[in-house]
């Protein structure tokens, strides 16, 4: 019982692992099970049925089947093992040490050695042959096509192919079976050269778009850090030029004894006092979530992550009638949102949407990626006060609001938010509820 519970748990533990993975990580994770398969797939078929005929040729047949058998496991074994690093070349990010060819270049001049012998000896016959011919190469082929130009790799295919084709008929086999092999041959190596090549490929071309999809989020945010600092920088940059002058000013008057001295003061902490009202004026425009440019940077930094962002029931927040406290509430939930979208998933398209109620607005966002948010209270680790969507259900329900996410469906996951009407900032100019919050009737048509 606790045996069953085990591989159950495990089973369960790879469906989560494979549900955790973004569709890029799922694809590649495909195509690399898919390449290491096809080796065992040719090593048990044609590699292992047609040594069934050495059971009745006697021992030495036996023995030469079994050393044949042996060796292809360990050349599949191996050729496994080479895929990841032989990838990894291919891609550019981490070359193939050449040492690493050493022994399975000698387990493929074993196994050829064993064919040639085993058809020497009449272990196999006319078909089994031409299987054996076949399965020959294919695990050796398979990370070896992803490290060498695809011209040398057809040339060092044709010369194994001329090769084992010459030590066949040096042992006597016909010329039809000799015909046969080398089809055979050829036939594997196109086969190896058009599946794992093009694989790769399309694979190396997705995690390059997936890099240059990331890099132009970070631009995006860079851009902004600048507009900040341009801000910040003309904000400050003339007042305290300004005031450190007329310090200086104050100073030499105060030496002299000079009453405008005073006078000179008095004017340095007005534009102090000035400077600090601008610099709030500035980080309140930047940390506080104003709804149109929410929008409009979540729109911007979606579209420029790769990622469809539609915007719907905004054509102008004024439109549908929203107190301004209701429009910045509903600004922090798009940007938390939106950011959840970049953080934590892999969606293609985003969808915005707003629509008034009778007495409350309604915010909207899902995305076709369903692991793309974490859950209320999640793994961000707000402690309620945080800038997750936790933190979210707590500045809303500050309001009389209500904020849910989770699951629509297999791959869409729905954030909707409901914010009263009657939201009012309180006397610091944060938003706090009214007297008496209404609670959030049906949705009704959106008012234009």
């Amino acid at each position: 019982m606790k045996g069953l519970r085990g591989v159950i748990g495990r089973v369960r533990g790879w469906r989560r692992g494979w549900h955790e993975r973004s569709k890029l990580e799922r694809i590649d994770l495909y195509t690399r099970l898919t390449l290491c398969s096809i080796t065992w797939f040719f090593a048990v078929s044609w590699g292992l049925l047609p040594l069934g005929e050495t059971l009745d040729e006697g021992p030495v047949a036996m023995a030469l089947g079994g050393a044949f058998l042996a060796a292809n496991i360990a050349q599949s074994v191996l050729s496994n093992r080479n895929l990841t690093p032989a990838f990894d070349d291919y891609r550019g990010t981490e070359p193939f040490h050449p040492g690493r060819l050493r022994l399975p270049v000698a387990l493929q001049v074993l196994m050829t050695g064993l064919l040639v012998a085993l058809a020497a000896v009449g272990g196999v016959k006319e078909e089994g042959l031409v299987l054996l011919v076949l399965d020959l190469p294919v695990a050796f082929a398979i990370p070896y096509v992803l490290i060498v130009p695809v011209r040398r790799f057809l040339l060092h295919a044709a010369a194994f192919s001329v090769a084992v084709v010459a030590l066949l008929a040096a042992v006597g086999v016909p010329g039809g079976l000799l015909f046969g092999a080398f089809v055979s041959l050829v036939v594997v190596t196109l086969l190896v050269l058009v599946s794992a090549r093009p694989s790769v490929w399309s694979l190396s071309v997705m995690w390059q778009a997936e890099e240059a999809r990331d890099m132009q989020a970070r631009l995006a945010v860079a851009e902004e850090r600048l507009r900040f600092g341009r801000d910040m920088h003309d904000v400050l940059g003339r007042n305290l030029s300004v005031i450190a002058l007329k310090s200086e000013l104050a100073v030499e008057l105060a030496q002299r004894g000079n009453p405008a001295a005073m006078d000179q003061m008095v004017e340095v902490q007005r534009i102090a006092r000035a400077s600090q009202q601008e610099v709030r004026d500035v980080v309140r425009g930047y940390r506080e979530a104003d709804l149109p440019t929410e929008l409009m940077g979540a729109q911007g930094v979606l579209q420029a992550a790769g990622i469809t962002c539609t915007v719907e029931g905004a054509d102008g927040p004024a439109g549908i009638g929203a107190p301004a406290a209701v429009q910045a509430a509903l600004g922090w939930v798009v940007r938390e949102t939106a950011t959840n979208v970049l953080r934590h998933g892999d969606p293609r398209h985003c969808w915005i949407r707003l629509a008034r109620t009778r007495d409350a607005v309604v915010l909207e966002v899902e995305n076709d990626g369903a692991g793309a948010t974490r859950p209320l209270g999640g793994a961000d680790g707000d402690d309620g006060g945080g800038s997750g969507l936790a933190g979210l259900r707590v500045r809303l329900g500050a309001l009389g609001g209500s904020l849910s996410a989770g699951a629509v469906g297999d791959d869409l996951f729905r954030v909707t938010a409901t914010v009263p009407l009657t939201a009012r900032p309180d006397t610091n100019g944060r938003l706090a509820p009214s007297p008496e919050p209404s609670a959030a009737p049906s949705v009704l048509p959106e008012e234009r």
